[in-house]
């Protein structure tokens, strides 16, 4: 019954819509990154790859067709954030110890993220129930495009993504990044500051 209920162009459109939920996660962490000048911290930088690790998974889905390997790359991803989210969370959890960054509605991105990564898995995981997806990807008549929302979703990923391995570059500048970050190194040592 699952069979009929999911066809390989649906998944690729729900991977698409996961792929586009990552993406902006990505793009709003980076947003308070350069408009409000919140460097990300060494855990933040580590969750930021594994939501690009998660987005992996899904872009592969959207571009290759929907496979449980891809969705395994989404739920590995999303394991190794929820560790280090958690990590960060229960860091800042006890009274006293302060908290890192600013709060969205109310809440802390690394908690977010806490959030966020269980989501994923729990959607990876209800995704994989429909098996349809997976059936035609063998006849080469069955293969669909990509289509605009696809094609649009994995460009996005890709810049965020991108953008956001470029900033970490610029702020660790190539060597262990600083537990609390105040400055780009990579550009203040190139500019001999």
């Amino acid at each position: 019954m699952t069979d009929a209920l999911l066809t390989p162009v649906g998944a690729r459109a729900l991977n698409a819509l996961g792929l586009t939920g990552c993406s902006a996660i990505l793009l709003v962490a980076f947003g308070y990154q350069v408009v409000d000048g919140e460097l990300p911290c060494p855990l933040c930088i580590l969750q930021r790859a594994a939501f690009a690790a998660a987005g992996m998974g899904f872009a592969l889905n959207v571009c290759l067709g929907a496979r449980p390997g891809h969705y395994a790359i989404v739920v590995l991803g999303s394991v190794a954030g929820f560790g280090i989210a958690a990590r960060q969370t229960l860091l800042h959890i006890v009274p006293g110890t302060g908290v890192y960054g600013s709060a969205l509605f109310g809440l802390h991105f690394y908690v977010w993220s806490l959030i966020a990564f269980a989501g994923l898995i729990v959607a990876a995981a209800i995704l994989c129930f429909f098996e349809g997806q997976f059936a035609a990807r063998d006849r080469p008549s069955s293969r669909a495009r990509i289509g605009g929302f696809g094609l649009a979703s994995v460009l996005l990923f890709l810049a965020i993504t991108l953008a956001n391995a470029g900033s970490t570059l610029a702020e660790c500048g190539g060597g262990l990044c600083p537990d609390n970050p105040t400055r780009y190194e990579f550009w203040d040592s190139l500019l001999g500051r």
